[in-house]
């Protein structure tokens, strides 16, 4: 551990001349933490194996703290590609138990601050519980949620800290180091500082309500909302041509359409969009599923402008293995019922690549283009040289060997991704050991995106190739929710009314229902987001399987096993959520019959 005297000059002196109510945020006393961990949870047994904090006051730093912690446990090697944190760096540190109180006394009584707050406070807080220690009633300032509200896109792509730290001139580039993560956030926190002083925020009280002004002409369109029913829907904001701005879902469509209409709704965009609307159409579902899939589709339909996401469904890649006497991996935009087998979809060619170039590592499938004969006679291309490459073409294999190793591609797609995740580890770990860490972070990126498409295929492929299925919730009313699912797209949805005869009431659903014939090969006969949204229904607490026609099974092994790192370094290097706190399904479904 160590702490040391300030040496940066303060940056924040356009703030101290004012002279407001409330808490002055230039006489407060900040720190600023950042934490390096083994994963993105601490529930889940993730450890912290690094702590930095800057504490700082109306802009100069009055000290620094920082020390490793031994986690108790090796360092995964993912964990160390990213941030260069290794077994041997963290032997001799104290641990948690040891580190934490002293974290705690530096930062007594001052407003912590971090990038991603939840996430670092939340670690702080689950092991201050194990000690038994009481936690500290701390404020907490979110420099991504207040760069959210301050920073436009464009200015920045994203509120990484990465990007707010290039955008606000910081002196430390961000590394995934605590403590110069720490002081690149001390730049950015003082860079919004300063701007929210020019809008009129000078105190802590200011800074914790502030929310983006809405102009008269916003408030005045709140009668927009007033012909809306307070039921779950999608709602639909167009303009004077009737075109569509922007599509939304909610479990209250009054309350929510009202919200853009109110302080309540910070995002500019939105600001913007509002300022076009002149009127809001609104769709009564029957549930809360049933909304979110026909704002996907509604948004697959219309492509509103001010929708960021899922625009543009069609806009997909897969990674193909192909059916003939010497097969090949490629990238295509289109499933055919040809019986190859496909992984995807992708939503971008980027990460379809990562995930080929993942398979090419691991297994030396040909890579050339185009069909071989069964008994090929071209010359052998460098591939094959650098052992890479079986060499079909030159007759270097014989076609019972490289159909082996194709099963063994196969079965690594389809159903057990092990000989690749532990080929790459291997890869990783040396090459870590080397401190090689730039090559070994693009093996981790390719390795990343292959588990989570190799997952995705696995989930998305078996309810596709379920006929129907039909399950119901209680909600919170105390009414039952049915969904019928067909081939992976919900086929319809209703409510069984109190009294109902609720074996007749399904009974008119499922004959009620759209006809959905299946789609080809693994991909259901609905949006890949679609089918998600219904696999996270499925999988939600409460839900009874009513009738399943066919299987709906997920491998054991299956790629699902090895998701929860990758998800929680990629959520580390986006700045995201702990992974814990996001609401992803269970890789595992419910036994069928």
């Amino acid at each position: 551990m160590s702490s040391t005297a300030p040496t940066a000059p303060g940056r924040w002196e356009a703030q101290r001349t004012f002279d407001e109510l409330g808490r002055p945020l230039r006489d407060l006393t900040f720190t600023v933490v950042d934490l390096e961990t083994t994963g993105g949870s601490a529930a889940a047994g993730s450890m912290i194996t690094e702590i930095g904090a800057v504490k700082v006051r109306g802009g100069e730093v009055l000290g620094e703290f920082q020390t490793l912690v031994n986690p108790g446990a090796g360092i995964p090697a993912f964990i160390a590609v990213l941030t260069g944190i290794t077994d041997a760096m963290v032997a001799g540190s104290p641990s948690i138990d040891a580190a934490l109180p002293a974290f705690l006394e530096f930062a007594a009584g001052s407003v912590l601050v971090a990038h991603n707050a939840p996430f670092d406070v939340g670690f702080l807080q689950h092991f201050a519980r194990e000690q038994g220690r009481p936690w500290p009633r701390f404020e907490v300032v979110d420099t991504a949620k207040l760069a959210r509200r301050v920073v436009t896109r464009d200015e920045t792509p994203n509120c990484k800290l990465s990007s707010l730290a290039r955008l606000f001139g910081s002196g430390t580039t961000p590394n995934h180091r605590a403590l110069a993560d720490a002081r690149a956030t001390v730049d950015v926190l003082h860079g919004l500082l300063e701007r929210l002083g020019g809008l009129g925020v000078h105190t802590l009280e200011e800074l914790q309500t502030f929310s983006a002004k809405v102009t008269t002409a916003q408030r005045r369109k709140r009668h927009l909302a007033e012909s809306l029913p307070h039921s779950p829907g999608v709602y639909l904001f167009r303009d004077d041509r009737g075109r569509v701005l922007y599509v939304g879902t909610s479990r209250d469509l009054r309350t929510r359409v009202r919200t853009y209409f109110t302080a309540s709704e910070t995002r500019s965009r939105m600001g913007e969009m509002v300022n076009l609307a002149t009127e809001v159409t609104g769709i009564e579902c029957a549930t809360p599923l049933e909304a979110e899939v026909r704002e996907l589709r509604l948004i697959g339909e219309h492509k509103p402008r001010y929708n960021r996401r899922s625009r543009f469904p069609e806009k997909v890649h897969f990674v193909k293995l192909t059916r003939e006497h010497w097969p090949r991996l490629s990238l295509v935009r289109q499933v055919l019922d040809d019986d190859a087998d496909y992984l995807g979809p992708f939503a971008s060619r980027r990460v379809a690549e990562r995930s080929l170039e993942a398979l090419h590592d691991v297994f030396p499938v040909r890579q050339c283009s185009g069909r071989l004969p069964l008994a090929p006679s071209r010359s052998a291309c460098v591939l094959a040289e650098m052992d890479r490459c079986l060499a079909p073409c030159d007759g270097s294999v014989d076609t019972e060997t490289y159909g082996e190793m194709v099963g063994g591609l196969r079965d690594a797609l389809l159903r057990r991704p092990d000989a690749v995740v532990e080929r790459i580890d291997r890869r990783m770990a040396f090459l870590a050991a080397e401190e090689r860490f730039e090559e070994a972070g693009v093996h981790r990126d390719r390795l990343a995106a292959f588990v989570r498409a190799a997952a995705r295929t696995q989930r998305l492929s078996t309810l596709a190739r379920c006929p129907q299925l039909v399950a119901g919730r209680r909600e919170d009313d105390g009414r039952w929710a049915v969904h019928v699912v067909r081939h992976g797209r919900l086929a319809a949805a209703g409510v069984i009314p109190p009294g109902a005869d609720a074996h007749q009431f399904v009974a008119e659903l499922t004959a009620s229902a759209e006809t959905v014939p299946p789609g080809p090969g693994p991909v259901p006969a609905a949006s890949a987001a679609e089918t998600e949204k219904v696999l996270r229904w499925l999988e939600s607490p409460g839900v009874r399987l009513i009738e399943v026609e066919g299987e709906w099974t997920c491998p054991v092994s299956g790629a699902g096993r090895h998701l929860a790192l990758h998800d929680a370094v990629h959520q580390s290097r986006q700045g995201l959520v702990p992974f814990d706190e996001q609401r992803l399904p269970s890789p595992v479904h419910r036994p069928t019959r």
